[in-house]
């Protein structure tokens, strides 16, 4: 796994389409204790900005940034952090004043470890954790394999190689040692609606990115193109009502995956799948005024000699069914192929992108807006 928007009513500000201004990076940060709530969201790179802006929304002070990870206190309900979109996983920090993780085995400190272990388990169902596993530098040495025995014997659970209980192990910023505890089994960013998977899926923290740049509102006439598995349709569904909701794919088995997908997410009776081709779509101009598109990149979808093709006919077309005023935001790692099609083109102008990493690539989040 790769480690990588407050407003009254706890919504994510976006004014102009563009992320949150970037957050002073002057370090506030102190050692964590155990009175402090202090918590480490991993994100994305890229997506930091995005999770910024909803963890302020929670009342959450930022302590510390980085590109892929928000250090961060919170004295809310540790429950309000497992409903966060637009993070990969979220960690309780504990710090210990201690010379190295071998010291964790003392009495005291192996106590309020143990009982932090408890804590994040009684927030979960009964059963959640089937094991636990450390992520650390030296987590076969022998002073973690005791660790681990020790561990094992209060908690019940054993350590496995693929164990959903994480605690991780580092140096303090300041000194002594830190282990963060993972707050739910699985990451935050592996949905519970995703019972199919496709080849090239995008990761559902971007699609939560991609609408908040699109600015959605209640009376959207939303449709996503080429939808794949869903995800875009699905996470824009999740996010608030829409006046109607479309997702289309050529392709039946992605139309399967989205419809079992969509049921998953409790969103059956409120969006559409139709078989349509994204550059010849069966509706009406002016029919829609957010659109959004994970368009084939020419890897694990697609190939760069039929994107060249594509991507004009696709910008064409979206602009066609598009209303006045209407934004669009299309992801994909054909940079240049893409930048050049939009300059090619007089339905859409560019108004924003954002580079987030995701899947071994950089791909670019791309803000258009209807022309003309």
């Amino acid at each position: 796994m790769a480690r990588r928007p407050k407003r009254p009513g706890g919504r994510v500000s976006q004014r102009s389409g563009e992320p949150p201004s970037k957050p002073s990076t002057k370090k506030a940060e102190t050692q964590p204790t155990a009175s402090q709530k202090i918590y480490e969201a991993e994100v994305l790179p890229g997506m930091a900005p995005f999770a910024t802006a909803e963890l302020r929304a929670l009342g959450a002070k930022l302590l510390r940034k980085s590109d892929d990870a928000l250090l961060f206190e919170h004295h809310g309900s540790r429950r309000e952090l497992l409903s966060l979109r637009r993070c990969v996983a979220v960690f309780v920090v504990i710090g210990f004043d201690l010379p190295r993780p071998k010291a964790l085995l003392g009495h005291a400190h192996l106590s309020r470890l143990i009982a932090a272990v408890g804590d994040v388990r009684r927030e979960a169902p009964a059963g959640a954790y089937q094991g636990f596993r450390f992520g650390a530098a030296g987590s076969d040495s022998p002073a973690f394999r005791r660790l681990a025995e020790a561990l094992s014997a209060a908690s019940g659970l054993p350590e496995r190689a693929d164990g959903d209980l994480l605690l991780r192990v580092r140096p303090g910023s300041r000194g002594g040692w830190e282990v963060l505890l993972r707050l739910t089994p699985r990451p935050l960013s592996a949905r519970d609606w995703r019972v199919c998977n496709r080849p090239g899926g995008l990761n559902a923290t971007v699609a939560v990115a991609a609408h908040d740049m699109l600015r959605t509102a209640a009376t959207d006439r939303y449709l996503n193109l080429m939808c794949g598995s869903g995800t875009l349709l699905i996470e824009r569904g999740l996010a608030g009502r829409w006046s109607r909701g479309v997702g289309v794919d050529l392709d039946p088995e992605a139309l399967a995956c989205a419809k079992a997908n969509l049921a998953g997410a409790g969103l059956a009776a409120r969006a559409e799948l139709l078989p349509a081709d994204a550059t010849a779509l069966p509706f009406e101009s002016a029919s829609f005024d957010r659109l959004s598109a994970d368009l084939p990149w020419g890897d694990a979808v697609g190939r760069h000699r039929d994107n060249s093709e594509l991507y004009p006919r696709f910008l064409t077309e979206s602009a066609r069914v598009a209303s006045k005023g209407a934004r669009m935001v299309a992801i994909t790692h054909e940079l240049r192929l893409f930048e050049a099609a939009v300059a090619g083109q007089s339905g859409w102008r560019a108004a924003n992108t954002v580079r987030v990493f995701h899947g071994g690539h950089r791909p670019g989040l791309y803000l258009l807006e209807r022309a003309g």
